[in-house]
């Protein structure tokens, strides 16, 4: 059910991409060696990001991956574009030394609507190094609740907003799905990089993990601004290569190989598509109202067949199963359809539970 605009250019583009974002490589199982791989990973999503993981993995499952994130082995932290990503602990003080003020300028103005100011920040601040102190862990819902006892009120969008300052500023971060630490317990030693060290080593990391990439598609995803993301990617420059495409000019992994023929069961927030800002290698033109209905931001699970988005899918869970809806874009083959019953049953032996297909058409 080939898309008959997913031309030989698209077709080399999504190919090395599969490659460079650890899809056709040799597995491995160590789940903080993924994240550092690409450097960051999208996780607002909080069962999708798990699975992003276990997809990059031999054989890792759910409870292995988040019980090396509950030790420590990644974190997770608003590092850029206001969005949650995975990163390794030593990885996030340096991003956020050049990405967190600048968020945090960009929420200036919902704060004023939200009455947050300096002091009420200030406050906030004291009660979460008070409340973590020592090593350790509260849960988003305490954390709260000790801010509205001590005189930070929380209500409506107020809560989030304080929690997220928190971690633009290098204060907190998560440690599971809803428990935070002081990030300087998790970095005792964080390691400190000139700017443009910093910005060399964002450009080349991005570049290395997810090109074929652009320097506006670099500039989107990091929140740089373009003038330092030319910076980055001029310092990197002598490690990366570069390909020209329909005009235009990428830069990626040294000796990179194209992707073999394969199909992925992706998670709506996956960085194969969200890492760029440019999107329509993956996707026909008519598949972004379906995947992104109404431009809302919530990204749909995608089928990907050798590299092109053909269909959608979800999950139900049952009392002693997972069932999988799939929705074609078009229409599925026999072999297509064989090949996401295997995925299906990885993913299931990833959860610890049988998973089955039912297709929707």
């Amino acid at each position: 059910m080939a898309d008959r605009h997913f031309t030989v250019a698209r077709r080399r583009l999504t190919a090395l991409r599969l490659t460079a974002l650890g899809f056709a490589q040799a597995r491995v199982d160590d789940p903080t060696e993924v994240v550092g791989g690409l450097l960051a990973m999208q996780a607002q999503d909080y069962p999708g990001a798990l699975w992003s993981i276990g997809l990059r993995t031999a054989s890792a499952t759910r409870s292995s991956i988040e019980e090396v994130h509950e030790a420590g082995g990644f974190v997770r932290s608003w590092t850029m574009r206001g969005t949650l990503h995975m990163v390794r602990p030593d990885d996030l003080p340096w991003m956020l030394e050049l990405t967190g003020r600048r968020m945090a300028r960009s929420a200036v103005g919902r704060h004023r609507q939200l009455e947050l100011d300096e002091a009420q920040f200030d406050r906030a601040e004291r009660i979460a190094r008070e409340r973590l102190a020592g090593g350790a862990t509260v849960s988003r819902t305490a954390l709260l609740e000790a801010f509205a006892a001590g005189g930070v009120p929380t209500t409506g969008q107020r809560g989030g907003h304080l929690l997220v300052q928190l971690a633009h500023t290098v204060v907190t971060v998560l440690v599971g799905r809803s428990e935070y630490a002081l990030l300087a317990d998790r970095v005792p030693h964080p390691r400190v990089l000139a700017r443009e060290a910093a910005l060399r080593e964002f450009a080349l990391r991005y570049f290395l993990s997810h090109g074929p990439a652009t320097i506006q598609d670099f500039a989107w995803w990091s929140s740089l601004t373009l003038i330092d993301a030319r910076v980055g990617l001029a310092a990197a420059r002598e490690q990366l290569d570069e390909l020209v495409l329909d005009g235009t000019r990428y830069y990626l992994r040294p000796g990179l190989e194209p992707a073999g023929h394969a199909v992925h069961l992706l998670p709506g927030f996956d960085g194969y598509l969200l890492g760029y800002g440019d999107r329509r290698a993956p996707l026909s033109g008519a598949d972004t109202e379906l995947i992104v209905p109404g431009g809302n931001g919530m990204f749909r699970s995608t089928i990907v067949v050798n590299g092109e988005v053909v269909g959608l899918w979800r999950r139900t869970v049952k009392a002693k199963r997972v069932e999988l809806t799939t929705e074609p874009l078009g229409e599925f083959s026999d072999a297509t359809r064989a090949a996401i019953a295997r995925m299906a049953k990885r993913y299931g032996g990833y959860l610890g539970v049988p998973a089955e297909v039912e297709a929707s058409s």
